[in-house]
């Protein structure tokens, strides 16, 4: 996102346009392009046939991805930049491909933004727990590849020393939970979730072989009981999705599963108190918008509120800086 306070007509016309290169990249994803071409020069025949696509279509696509640099072009053969084979190859352990194509699912709720905003309601079904499993499988798989980025350094960022047992709420793939395992080896954890991610949570478990030290329980935490008798409680990413009286009262059932002294921690991404001083959180919240009842982006000033009033003291924001731009909050069980 430009952050340029004075525009030019040549950046608001590429803004406006910049979803022809975010097609093209998906497109390209989806039609499993960048593997075909991962470590491998072939031309638009090649590609074509292999992917029983038509010949013209296919050369247009692989000049675009070119053209904005995620293919090379040699002659009249394309190949996977070394970029692009790390991120976008499925041969690649740093795939991200999943994400992307969790963007892909949201850009026809995002082409009815109006029509959300004069509604005040949500356009399309929860990805993450809808009924579409391949829609379901790439949020999910998309946040267990982002969150492989990140939670390694949370993990190392933390205090995890003393902590004997934590709950990963909202946990999805579990993705936070193994890495905090991983970082301190006298930790358990269980990551609470809806029976839907059950599947994906465990496989990403035992591929970590974590299979004994972390565990799934299915459940509605919004409706169900919570386990107790926890050191830690980890919501990342969760509140967003909720209006700020469901925020509370799920913070306020997190607390009362921590022991007493108990630390709780929230990732989101904040917003600043002004509310429009950082682009992402305020565009993440109208992503709320179009797909929640009433969810929303937080200040970190409401977080702090919400935290306090849930039974926290000495609430406060980690000075730790994510390359995603999200932020922790942290508080210790009065």
């Amino acid at each position: 996102m430009m952050t340029t306070t004075e525009w030019t007509t040549a950046e608001l016309l590429q803004l406006s346009g910049g979803y022809w290169s975010t097609c093209a990249l998906h497109a390209g994803v989806k039609l499993d392009i960048f593997t075909i071409l991962d470590g491998t020069a072939k031309n638009a025949a090649d590609v074509a046939e292999q992917r029983g696509s038509d010949l013209r279509a296919t050369a247009m696509l692989l000049d675009a991805l070119a053209a904005i640099g995620l293919l090379e072009k040699r002659g009249s053969t394309f190949v996977t930049t070394p970029f692009a084979s790390n991120t976008l190859s499925k041969s690649s352990s740093g795939y991200l491909g999943h994400i992307i194509m969790h963007h892909h699912h949201l850009m026809s709720g995002w082409a009815r933004l109006d029509e959300a905003v004069i509604g005040g309601g949500p356009l399309r079904e929860s990805v993450s727990h809808g009924n579409d499993e391949d829609v379901r499988e790439s949020f999910l798989m998309g946040m267990f590849n982002l969150a492989s980025l990140l939670a390694p350094r949370v993990a190392q960022s933390l205090r995890l020393s003393g902590w004997h047992r934590i709950l990963d709420l909202g946990g999805g793939p579990g993705t936070y939970a193994i890495h905090f395992c991983l970082a301190n080896h006298e930790l358990d954890a269980v990551v609470y979730d809806l029976p839907t991610t059950r599947t994906f949570a465990e496989r990403s478990i035992a591929s970590y072989k974590l299979s004994e030290r972390v565990t799934f329980v299915s459940g509605d935490y919004h409706v169900d009981p919570l386990p107790s008798g926890f050191d830690a409680a980890w919501l990342s990413h969760i509140l967003h999705s909720d209006g700020p009286e469901a925020c509370a009262a799920l913070l306020r059932k997190a607390v009362a599963a921590l022991n007493p002294g108990g630390v709780l921690m929230v990732q989101e991404f904040i917003l600043d108190d002004t509310r429009n001083s950082s682009p992402f959180p305020a565009l993440f919240s109208l992503n709320m918008l179009l797909g929640t009842e009433a969810g929303q982006s937080y200040t970190e000033s409401e977080l702090s509120d919400m935290m306090t009033a849930a039974g926290l003291s000495d609430v406060h924001r980690l000075v730790l800086e994510l390359p995603n731009g999200a932020r922790i909050m942290r508080g210790r069980k009065v």
